[in-house]
């Protein structure tokens, strides 16, 4: 008999790629995580991973057990789901991953959504970058992970997820004042490729945006300042370090003072924004609310 925390720990393994970083996402040892996995092999009678320099990876045998293991997690998140629902389950805590903006936009709209039609619901609200957060869910660390749309994310089709789309936002361009473009209406980024550029870390979502927007302008920007902090990316910008691209919801109620804002021309980059949970966990009682209110406060972006 094959035991389901067993495949949890197979999940994370390949999800992190190392025992290490696995047993810290799940809060255990790595001789814990290392036992566990011996322990399902032995249960399959499959060599199910393999150590290397390039740290741990999946068989064959163990790649197939994944996808069951996907498919019988997601079972076993609605079985609780239906079970807590039987229960009525209309009070308790959910906890909620989301980035800065994200917060800001429906986190704290849905907070206040909820305290008017579940008022039993409590939030708790951590801050996690769009990448970040949806690990954050799959090591249940967290319930509800607001994330952003980044190359390698997992996909609408992802066995592991559900998601909910809330919304998407164009990022404008913002340039030192006395820029040569300031008079023109709107900024084309391909007439920033001479320029310094401002942006987030690699590994940011922000990042993968801001870099193929000038992919696709033609050019690789000479990134000569980082943060992760958009309000120190316009700091920057306002004493002339460059130029940078910015999503629109976070420069509202910012400090503007020697910067100005532009709209891209053309076919603006975007920053899409949803909501996942574990998949099958979609229908819990205390998911659902939390989902209906972080919908209806994503409203369009303009």
């Amino acid at each position: 008999m094959i035991e389901a925390r067993r495949l949890h720990i197979l999940r994370a393994v390949a999800d992190h790629r190392t025992v290490t970083a696995a047993a810290a996402a799940l809060h255990l040892t790595p001789s814990a995580v290392s036992q566990q996995l011996a322990a399902l092999e032995q249960e399959t009678g499959h060599r199910l991973v393999e150590r290397s320099a390039r740290g741990t990876q999946l068989t064959a045998a163990g790649e197939i057990l994944l996808t069951h293991a996907n498919a019988v997690l997601a079972h076993l998140e609605r079985a609780e789901s239906e079970l807590a629902a039987y229960g009525a389950g209309e009070a308790g805590t959910v906890t909620v991953a989301a980035f800065a903006t994200g917060i800001t936009q429906v986190v704290s709209p849905a907070i206040t959504e909820l305290a008017a039609s579940s008022p039993g619901i409590r939030v708790r609200v951590r801050d996690a970058e769009g990448d970040a957060s949806l690990m954050m869910v799959l090591d249940r660390q967290v319930d509800v992970a607001v994330a952003v749309e980044y190359r390698g994310a997992p996909g609408k089709d992802d066995p592991r997820l559900t998601r909910v789309p809330l919304y998407a936002e164009p990022f404008d361009a913002v340039l030192p004042v006395g820029h040569r473009l300031t008079g023109s209406p709107r900024v084309a980024v391909a007439d920033l490729v001479k320029d310094p550029w401002i942006g987030p870390y690699p590994g940011n979502p922000c990042h993968d945006v801001v870099m193929l927007a000038c992919e696709y302008a033609g050019f690789e920007p000479s990134l000569e300042h980082s943060s992760d902090d958009f309000r120190a990316v316009v700091a920057l910008a306002s004493a002339a370090a460059g130029v940078a691209l910015v999503p629109r919801s976070a420069l509202r109620g910012m400090d503007l003072t020697g910067v100005v804002v532009r709209p891209v021309d053309g076919t603006a980059p975007t920053r899409r924004v949803f909501a996942a949970v574990r998949r099958g966990a979609e229908a819990h009682p205390l998911l659902r609310p939390v989902l209906a209110a972080l919908a209806k406060a994503a409203v369009p972006q303009k």
